[in-house]
């Protein structure tokens, strides 16, 4: 590790310490200032990590409907064309982002409840089918943008991200001012409106589908079953107060009769679940996160797994894939790990260690704080001491970069800044988890599914 932080950092660093946001959108840019040996502690960095990812969901907001955008393009290599596009589960990610930023004081608390009614007023105006909502909006319209050729309607694990949001908001703010509790009351209705048994799919078996158009029906005829990131999807289906799936189907589809149960060990760490396409190394890392940024794994368990010893295990077995590093990727190493979805030369790429084409993804090791926060703060260190402006930019570390093809595409996703910022705060306070597992339907439906918690 460098003594030193380079001009660049020192003045970055110092701009966004004093960033507060309260007045609307901050518009920070790069300087340089004269070379210091002056570190920030390990709070201080985490209070810039998050500041800066909160960036994409407040000042990079979609203008109209106050959405988190689908990407966002820093390089300026060719125009983005797609500025007004935005998306369902990133957006969920950002709410649960922006209520941890105006409990840490980063925004005016009132000007975040006013951004927060103006998704409010979108997510209820805008397409939905049969409650639920599409992967892609237009922003500015409210109109679905198709996210591939028969997926132009509800995706219901995208919406139950944001589902996981709209109940962390009305915990949050159910207690407060009039125009608080509006919006608290606004969220409860929304979450209640997703009809969860109708994704039972046209037999309306013991099975969730992913998708449904209005238009090509149940043609994408995608059942989601376990293990992936899709667990949240089931249980706040079972947790549905209105339109619930039966507890039957979770067992049934997404444990496949126990058939989940199989895993296997590597480098002395188990995993309990077969991960699908990943039966080695347990796939990539953001399963660990995206059901958890508000289900709270601490002390989750039940007949199938401890989820706090799954998530720990996968990601030990992620980052020791890494250090050992068997393709010799340049860059690789203890200060350097994390492999998941994410941009790549190639374009989107499902990385993982059985796919590994020697791209590290930030937001994998920085999401995964609750886990290994020692382990995560030396890749933290690294990417913002020893790479700094290779790999940071106004919204947090890039998307992804490879030292092994002298590659940083300057691209953020929402999808992977958002865990990020709630993680984090999960790891420094438990926030969203406190407000999630508070939800009485929540605790009601883990009962129901034999959890303990």
């Amino acid at each position: 590790m460098q003594s030193g932080i380079s001009n660049y950092y020192c003045l970055f660093i110092i701009l966004l310490l004093g960033y507060a946001c309260s007045d609307g959108h901050s518009q920070e840019t790069h300087s340089q200032a004269a070379e210091t040996d002056a570190k920030l502690s390990d709070e201080a960095l985490l209070d810039t990590l998050q500041k800066q990812t909160l960036r994409y969901f407040w000042d990079a907001a979609e203008p109209v409907s106050g959405m988190a955008c689908e990407r966002i393009h820093s390089d300026g290599i060719y125009p983005q064309n797609d500025q007004n596009v935005v998306t369902s589960g990133g957006s969920g990610f950002g709410v649960m982002g922006i209520i941890a930023g105006i409990d840490r004081g980063f925004i005016d608390r009132s000007a975040g409840v006013t951004h927060l009614h103006k998704i409010m007023h979108f997510l209820e105006t805008a397409d939905r089918f049969h409650g639920a909502w599409p992967h892609w909006w237009y922003g500015d319209t409210g109109k679905v943008k198709a996210f591939s050729k028969y997926d132009d309607g509800g995706d219901l694990v995208e919406t139950s991200f944001m589902a996981q949001a709209l109940l962390c908001t009305r915990q949050y703010f159910k207690e407060g001012n009039e125009n608080e509790r509006a919006l608290a009351a606004k969220a409860d209705q929304l979450w209640k409106e997703i009809e969860w048994n109708w994704y039972q799919g046209p037999e309306k078996d013991n099975i969730i589908y992913w998708h449904w158009s209005p238009n090509h029906d149940w043609k994408m005829n995608f059942r989601i079953t376990g293990y992936n990131e899709c667990m949240i999807t089931y249980i706040l289906g079972v947790c549905s107060p209105t339109y619930p799936i039966p507890v039957e189907a979770f067992h049934e589809g997404w444990a496949k009769n126990g058939d989940i149960v199989g895993g296997t060990s590597k480098y002395g760490h188990k995993l309990d679940f077969t991960h699908i396409g990943a039966k080695e190394y347990g796939g990539p890392l953001f399963w660990a996160h995206y059901s958890y940024l508000g289900l709270d794994p601490r002390k989750l368990s039940d007949q199938y797994t401890n989820y706090w010893d799954h998530n720990y295990n996968h990601t030990q077995i992620n980052r020791q894939y890494c250090i050992e590093n068997p393709h010799d990727y340049k860059g690789y190493g203890d200060n350097c790990w994390g492999i998941t979805s994410s941009y790549s030369m190639k374009g989107y790429a499902s990385h993982k260690p059985e796919r590994d084409l020697g791209v590290i993804a930030p937001t994998a090791a920085l999401s995964s704080f609750p886990y290994t926060p020692e382990e995560s703060m030396k890749v933290l260190r690294h990417l913002y001491e020893d790479m700094h402006d290779k790999v940071i930019g106004p919204y947090g570390p890039y998307d992804a970069f490879s030292e092994e093809h002298d590659w940083c595409l300057k691209r953020n996703l929402a999808i992977d800044q958002g865990p990020i910022l709630v993680m984090v705060e999960n790891y420094r306070s438990g926030l969203l988890w406190k407000l999630f597992m508070s939800c009485p339907e929540v605790q009601e439906g883990l009962t129901k599914l034999g959890f303990s918690y």
